[in-house]
């Protein structure tokens, strides 16, 4: 069994009392309370409750009982054991994780997200590189020239200042300004090449301003081929910051400069739709490339175009799929693909799948890029109601990029509750005793301590020091290339805070959520009930062979074999084959002779079987429970052999030996020991129960 079911059948839910709650009973002078033993009670007995006071008073054994276990795990040191608190940790983070988040931010994200999902947006973008620990220097460089280049897009190129300006923070970026050192210009000619030649890029760019500068700018390495082109997405398509730039930018419009894991984009919105839903279809293929040439293309025409035809004379579509289609991945299944949404496959291919209006249809002939196709809809499945898809959705939401929104929330709100004030002045001082050895991974922490350990934030009344964030950057040291120290430093202390906020409210969730505490408290007894309880009972059976043993000598008569008997059967091909063989066995001719006479002119004539039968297994054995040949042949009704069954020995009923019957043994010597261990506890842990408190309980 599961440790916290375990738990949850045998404990239910604790509560801690408060000052105000009465003892209801004492187990060896330890108080119960009674909100705890009410709680219990009611939630273990759920809806057959029955507000009387005779079934709270027979709960009180169960209840007594569990907390003896419990403290008897505890005088063991069970709750001490590293394996304990390591499992009890494990379960704790992932009960913590539902409240280290803001529970309103991410309602209104689940809402946002499943009316999202009714629509799609298709959009391009070009997309500056910058890694999400970059350091300001270098997320200025990247943020200036993606800055320059839409405002280029929308008709203002940049001036002479402007390109000026950015020339510095380019040669002052970190690649650049080594890759400068190393007297390498390449990557500094690129990036300063793509703003300055910005004004050109416009001029010559056609009707479509955004994907043509787009291929010029764009650092996403697609753009050689999409021009910035995403085709249509929905809901959790996207990283959570670019979805919501293109739902929000306008059709036609140009969105403001968006931040994401991958660094800075721009979007432009082309066309928003109703979502089409999720299809699965099939579809033959006459295949064509690039590099085909006039006759085979001609050629590939016209194959699906007899395949066309055929299919309206009645030919099955996964027939003619299976034998003529070139799509090798799908034919063996029918030509049937994978489940796809808008924007997974070629334009043209997707506008004819979706627009079938039924299961069963199949479109005319289409062509994409990789050939042509006639497509089958299988199904179409739509946006299902949000409470349908609300658990799915949850878990999706929960691993999404937006999921970030709710901590950051919760960090807010944190911070505000708890007077959070900082003083970064202390913080820089940390450069005083960075150097090139943090690069290098050889910084020593103890070099932090000549700073006076001044505070550099306060939450809750608590200090964070100089050397608590040098702690940190200690825990974070990696080696590193070549950079400005201070500014890393300063690019790690938003992490630090933003952890030291979560580990603080992390420390509060006892207090502020009964809930949680009831819980946690609930999966810590059952990880102490299922490992005192294995210990005591189940491991211990297994183990403890000479107890077993005993156990079994002691009770050897309850694991007895019924009657049997121990049956040869001589499967015969025909009658005359039978006739033979009772001959033979009224001659005392054993099994082996029988055997070798009869099959000498055939090895089909006849086979034997020596089966133990108890009285019941069988019923031909059971009609001729004696010992002996039976008097009658029995024709079979599987394959009609005529059998002839000779009954070799009648047994009684006689103990089965302990290998036999190990694993009821085992079983039952369990519920020994553990009648035997509950009679310690009852016997060890003295029950004294408060009446007055009891009664009051219903």
């Amino acid at each position: 069994m599961n440790k916290i079911a375990f738990s949850i059948l045998v404990a239910g839910t604790l509560f801690t009392a408060n000052a105000q709650d009465p003892v209801v009973m004492e187990i060896n002078g330890k108080p119960i309370l009674k909100s705890e033993f009410e709680a219990v009670y009611k939630k273990n007995n759920g809806k057959d409750v029955q507000n009387n006071s005779k079934s709270v008073k027979e709960y009180v054994d169960l209840f007594s009982l569990f907390k003896s276990k419990v403290f008897e795990a505890e005088s063991l040191g069970l709750d001490t054991l590293t394996s304990f608190r390591n499992e009890l940790g494990g379960y704790r983070r992932q009960l913590a994780s539902p409240y280290l988040t803001d529970k309103n931010t991410n309602e209104n994200l689940l809402n946002e997200a499943y009316e999202r999902l009714k629509s799609e947006v298709r959009a391009s973008h070009i997309l500056i590189r910058v890694n999400e620990s970059a350091l300001p220097k270098d997320t200025m460089e990247s943020y200036t020239r993606i800055g320059l280049i839409r405002k280029a897009i929308l008709g203002t190129v940049p001036t002479s200042a402007e390109i000026a300006n950015y020339d510095k923070l380019l040669k002052n970026s970190t690649d650049v300004f080594f890759a400068l050192k190393r007297k390498d210009s390449t990557l500094y000619k690129q990036k300063l090449n793509s703003v300055k030649n910005l004004s050109d890029y416009y001029k010559s760019a056609g009707s479509d301003k955004f994907q043509d500068i787009a291929t010029k700018t764009s650092d996403d390495p697609s753009v050689v081929d999409n021009k910035g082109d995403l085709n249509y997405f929905s809901a959790l398509d996207m990283v959570y910051p670019f979805e919501n730039a293109a739902y929000k930018t306008k059709v036609g419009e140009v969105s403001d400069i968006v931040k994401t894991k991958f660094g800075y984009h721009i979007v432009k919105v082309y066309d928003k739709r109703a979502a089409r839903g999720e299809m699965t279809a099939a579809h033959i293929m006459a295949k064509f490339s690039k590099e085909s040439s006039k006759e085979e293309r001609g050629n590939a025409k016209k194959k699906i175009d007899e395949l066309y035809e055929k299919l309206k004379s009645g030919s099955n579509f996964e027939e003619l799929a299976r034998q003529f289609s070139d799509d090798n991945q799908t034919k063996d299944r029918g030509g049937l693909l994978q489940p796809f949404k808008s924007g997974r496959l070629p334009k043209e291919f997707e506008d004819a799948a979706f627009a079938l209006q039924k299961d069963g249809d199949y479109s005319t002939v289409i062509e994409t890029p990789y050939g042509w196709h006639i497509i089958k809809r299988i199904s179409l499945k739509t946006v299902p109601p949000f409470e349908e898809i609300k658990t799915e959705l949850k878990n999706r939401v929960a691993r999404d990029s937006r999921n970030q929104m709710g901590r950051s929330a919760l960090i807010t709100k944190v911070k505000k509750e708890n007077g959070f004030k900082e003083n970064l002045k202390n913080r820089d001082e940390l450069a005083k005793v960075l150097d090139t050895t943090y690069l290098q991974s050889t910084w020593k922490v103890d070099r932090a301590k000549a700073l006076g350990n001044k505070e550099i934030f306060n939450l809750a009344g608590k200090s964070y020091t100089q050397m608590d964030f040098a702690k940190y950057l200690e825990s974070q040291m990696t080696f590193r290339s070549p950079t400005d120290v201070a500014e890393l430093m300063k690019s790690m202390y938003p992490n630090w805070v933003e952890q030291s906020v979560i580990n603080y409210e992390d420390s509060q969730l006892e207090k502020k959520y009964p809930d949680y505490k009831n819980l946690l408290r609930e999966y810590r007894d059952g990880i102490l009930l299922f490992d005192l309880t294995d210990q005591k009972v189940w491991s211990k059976a297994v183990r403890d062979s000479l107890g077993l043993v005993d156990f079994y000598n002691k009770n050897k008569n309850n694991y007895l074999w019924d009657e049997r008997a121990d049956v040869s059967t001589y499967k015969c091909l025909n009658e005359k084959i039978a006739a033979e063989v009772r001959k033979q066995l009224k001659a005392g001719k054993g099994e082996k002779d029988i055997l070798d006479a009869v099959n000498k002119s055939s090895q089909l004539n006849l086979s034997v079987e020596n089966v133990t039968f108890l009285k019941g297994e069988n019923k031909n054995v059971d009609a001729n429970w004696k010992q002996g040949v039976a008097d009658k042949n029995i024709v079979s009704d599987a394959d009609k052999k005529v059998l002839v069954l000779v009954v070799n020995k009648i047994s009684p009923k006689t103990p089965k030996t302990l290998g036999e019957c190990r694993g009821l043994a085992t079983a039952d010597y369990q519920n020994y020991l553990e009648n035997e261990w509950l009679a310690y506890l009852k016997n060890k842990y003295k029950v004294k129960v408060n009446e007055d408190v009891l009664n009051t309980i219903k």
